[in-house]
């Protein structure tokens, strides 16, 4: 029960993960997160240096799809601007979101790669689906309260994870 909360990958930023790596892995789409694994959870839209990321994929032709437990509003007035396809009110992290996402993106679960900041909504979730998780350090460490409440149960699994030898990385990594 517990693997079910452990990513594949571990990245300190969105910005390490390639078109390349992801291309020689067989990947044709991304479903990400938005807050605090993409930007800020307050920050209403993109930074420079993310476009040229999501330009990047787009030049590679790897598609992106958002996939955010946030409100339509939030995800919208982001999304919709850089012309990627969302899906808001998520429920992250039952699976049907993530289900949806490929196949609006017209690809198979084995051709796509779930990315997020958490544990319990996006890593739990991606893993429940079949899909290869990447796990971001958070962009900021503030956090609304559902979240906060799930980065203590997160920083417990982490921990136990770390004594089992199953990562070797750190929170802070």
């Amino acid at each position: 029960m517990l693997k079910l909360f452990l990513p594949n990958e571990h990245v300190k930023s969105i910005f390490e993960i390639k078109p390349e790596d992801l291309k020689k892995k067989g990947i044709k789409g991304i479903v990400t997160d938005l807050d605090n694994t993409l930007v800020e959870w307050d920050r209403p839209s993109a930074t420079p240096k993310l476009i040229e990321w999501f330009d990047s994929m787009r030049d590679h032709g790897i598609l992106v799809t958002i996939v955010s437990n946030n409100n339509e509003t939030r995800v919208k007035s982001f999304s919709d601007p850089l012309q990627i396809p969302f899906i808001s009110l998520a429920r992250k992290p039952m699976r049907r979101s993530f289900r949806r996402a490929v196949e609006q993106m017209g690809i198979k679960r084995e051709e796509a790669v779930v990315i997020g900041d958490q544990l319990m909504t996006d890593v739990l979730g991606g893993n429940r689906g079949g899909f290869h998780t990447i796990l971001v350090v958070p962009v900021v460490q503030t956090d609304g309260f559902w979240t906060k409440f799930n980065r203590k149960i997160e920083r417990r699994i982490l921990a136990f994870f770390r004594r089992k030898g199953m990562i070797e990385w750190n929170d802070q990594n």
